[in-house]
């Protein structure tokens, strides 16, 4: 099972790699959003630093959403997604690769360049950490829920736009404590630790029960 997960992940990853530009969209379009923000609401830097968490967190939010009508569409169109099915592996475990390789490739960056973006919104050291763990935490958890409704829209017409209305409240939760973990502590008023906390919690829960679910919708999306 284990070599069967690691093929899929390579394998996403392989041909994502062939197609750059749509890996480096969505990282362009989390910098840009970030970056302009401050442009439209000046320099100083108390506001900055009050309202860097959650502007940080939407343009996450919206970032991963970029790549999710492509998660399974590709697979869709060649026939692969149907090899799948029939494939003696549980299902559930290939989708969980392609998740994984999703979040490689869209989470994973907007973790990495947040150092760069917290010094824009003048933050320390403290909160740039926990920026970063948050958003360790919290991005997978996006990228398993957007996979549900990715699962659900798939092969629909105008199936980006439904997937927006699916995927958004269930996103609002994991934006909640994520930017309010980084707020926390930018203005020193309590420990970070129960924000944190959920984040895991949820990611937890997200990664016994988003396959499971994503699973079921490709299985109803094909029939």
């Amino acid at each position: 099972m284990l070599r069967v997960f690691w093929c899929i992940l390579t394998r996403d990853l392989r041909l994502a790699l062939r197609r750059r530009t749509d890996v480096l969209t969505t990282l362009f379009f989390f910098v840009i959003v970030v970056s302009l923000f401050p442009l439209g609401v000046g320099t100083e830097s108390k506001i900055l630093q009050i309202l860097g968490p959650g502007v940080v967190w939407v343009a996450a939010l919206l970032a991963s959403m970029l790549a999710l009508e492509r998660l399974f569409a590709a697979d869709y169109e060649d026939g692969t997604l149907e090899q799948m099915l029939l494939a003696g592996q549980p299902l559930s475990l290939l989708v969980l690769a392609k998740i994984a390789a999703h979040w490689l490739l869209t989470g994973l960056p907007l973790v990495l360049i947040a150092p760069l973006v917290g010094m824009q919104y003048h933050l320390d050291s403290t909160a740039i950490g926990v920026m970063m763990v948050s958003l360790l935490l919290g991005t997978p958890v996006l990228s398993l829920i957007g996979a549900i409704g990715a699962a659900l829209t798939l092969g629909l017409r105008g199936g980006g736009i439904l997937l927006s209305l699916l995927v958004l409240p269930l996103y609002v939760p994991i934006l909640v404590y994520g930017s309010g973990a980084v707020e926390v502590s930018v203005i020193d008023l309590s420990d970070t630790r129960p924000y944190l906390t959920l984040l895991g919690a949820f990611l937890v829960a997200a990664l016994i029960f988003a396959p499971v679910a994503s699973s079921a919708a490709l299985r109803i999306s094909l029939e």
